[in-house]
């Protein structure tokens, strides 16, 4: 059973799951890697997610505020032996939940044409392609997403 932890990006356990996130990604993005490494610094992130199965960290995923009413999605990662468990989805329907009693009202986020797995997973939860967004707005390897939530009372 996975159990989902709120935290914040003090939490050791998501900075371990983050490094690990960024080397698969220096992988992917090869020479691009720096381009968006600059924007997924996460010394200031009040909400963050971590997955543990059996006590152990195997997911995390975290918000940022982009603008009023809407949240980014970032630095989600599942490692790479439990994927096609379900485990992204709990740990994005987490951050959702989340933003929704922040009375955020729609979540976007980016990522990476080289990274199909996070596009079926964001199209599979409901996430409709949106024009590329703030810096990734010329970026022709960046696919952008929006979701509208509904607010809790």
């Amino acid at each position: 059973m996975i159990k989902m932890l709120r935290t914040n990006s003090e939490n050791v356990d998501f900075r371990r799951l983050v490094a690990r996130l960024d080397r698969d990604l220096a992988e992917r993005d090869g020479e691009d890697h720096a381009f968006y490494d600059q924007f997924n610094k996460i010394s200031k992130i009040k909400q963050a997610v971590v997955g543990y199965e059996n006590g152990v960290p195997v997911g995390c995923g975290a918000l940022k505020e982009f603008e009023k009413g809407i949240m980014e999605v970032k630095r989600m990662f599942v490692l790479p032996e439990l994927r096609g468990k379900g485990i992204a989805t709990k740990i994005l329907t987490e951050l959702e939940t989340w933003a929704k009693e922040l009375n955020y009202d729609k979540c976007i986020l980016e990522t990476g044409k080289r990274q199909p797995e996070a596009i079926a997973l964001y199209k599979k939860n409901g996430y409709q392609i949106m024009p590329n967004y703030g810096q990734y707005a010329k970026v022709s390897n960046s696919i952008c997403f929006e979701k509208a939530l509904e607010i809790v009372d």
